[in-house]
């Protein structure tokens, strides 16, 4: 079982894999994805998750968290196994990241996998990316093992995830590249919830205005954008702080304006990085939040002509990065590396992750 709950903090992802073990050697480990579940956040719980991600609770508040998203994962986790009527061997527990800093060295995913043990009687392993961040490593991203894993490497593609942050892996034919690339959703939703009273715009139908050029040439200047990798974000940086920081100059525009302004941000963060990067014609497949949002979309194909978007369709909305978690978890219980230090800046591959039995 693999559960990634990630920074759009809408929820949790579940699902059950089908791993075949000697798979690993030749890279090609996944057989089949065999349930999925999506649980969504109770509205408390993701205003609790997002007060933590833009530092405004408490310790108390924080060690309580992390018992709710404890409970929410064991809930969760017991929920699939009764509907499938499998009992896993394993269970790979990502947990909620409340905080991400990498130039630190440091990094919080709140859950309890103690909580899940009890609730599934099997082995959980945990904490997969502190490992890395031991090593140098920005302990993200770790998706573009699994990425190779379950796409190949026949041809050039593109892998971008737009969740809260945007994240893209990158395989041209001869090397993999992945990092942050900057906001995706994260701004737009609390946008959304800020001038609409939803938690997000639905497909983007509100983001229907003019793109202040101005203002998303200042936005630009953020000296992330201009860092070289490796490197890894969040809603540390592009989250609450941020907006609350450019209100005045955002409600000076009609809601309209301001929506589609943001979602050229996020399009734009994403261009400046993905830009020459591989062949024409080479499918940029979209999965997360974002993929739904139709003018993110539309600010994406404008930006990024030569590539071919594509909706990820090997797995439901929301999957992918489950399933990515459940082959890194059957990969730390087999003794296998799950990090690229070319992708992290760690000085070596290393087995990811913390065990907790049953018993």
């Amino acid at each position: 079982m693999g559960l990634m709950s990630g920074t759009s903090a809408d929820g949790l992802d579940a699902v059950l894999v089908a791993v075949e073990p000697r798979g690993y050697k030749g890279g090609r480990p996944f057989l089949e994805l065999l349930e999925h579940f999506h649980s969504p956040y109770p509205v408390d719980l993701r205003h609790a998750v997002l007060r933590a991600a833009g530092n405004q609770s408490s310790p108390g508040e924080l060690c309580i968290l992390q018992r709710r998203l404890g409970e929410h994962h064991a809930r969760t986790a017991r929920e699939l196994a009764d509907r499938s009527g499998k009992t896993p061997h394993m269970a790979s527990l990502h947990g909620q990241t409340v905080q991400h800093r990498p130039e630190a060295g440091a990094t919080l995913q709140l859950a309890d996998p103690y909580l899940l043990v009890e609730a599934l009687g099997c082995p959980v392993v945990w904490d997969l990316r502190r490992r890395d961040m031991a090593l140098g490593g920005q302990g993200a991203p770790l998706v573009p093992l699994t990425e190779l894993w379950l796409r190949g490497q026949a041809e050039p593609w593109i892998a971008l995830n737009l969740g809260g942050i945007a994240n893209a892996t990158v395989w041209d034919g001869v090397e993999v590249r992945a990092w942050d690339l900057g906001p995706g959703m994260s701004l737009l939703d609390l946008a959304a919830q800020r001038w609409m009273g939803l938690p997000y715009d639905p497909e983007g139908g509100r983001a229907t205005g003019r793109v202040h050029g101005e203002m998303l040439e200042r936005w630009l200047a953020n000296p992330y954008f201009h860092l070289p990798l490796p490197k890894s974000t969040g809603r540390e940086v592009f989250g609450a702080e941020w907006l609350e920081g450019r209100i005045s100059c955002l409600e000076a525009l009609p809601v309209a304006d301001r929506l589609v302004t943001l979602a050229a941000f996020s399009a734009e963060a994403v261009a400046l990085g993905l830009r020459g990067l591989c062949p024409e014609g080479t499918p940029l497949m979209l999965s997360g939040g974002g993929a739904q949002h139709r003018r993110l979309r539309q600010e994406l194909q404008e930006r990024l002509p030569g590539l071919r978007l594509e909706d990820d369709a090997d797995f439901p909305p929301g999957a992918r990065e489950a399933v990515s978690w459940a082959l890194l978890g059957a990969a730390s219980a087999l003794g296998v590396p799950g990090n690229l230090p070319e992708v992290t800046g760690a000085s070596r591959p290393a087995v990811l992750g913390s065990w907790a039995f049953p018993g």
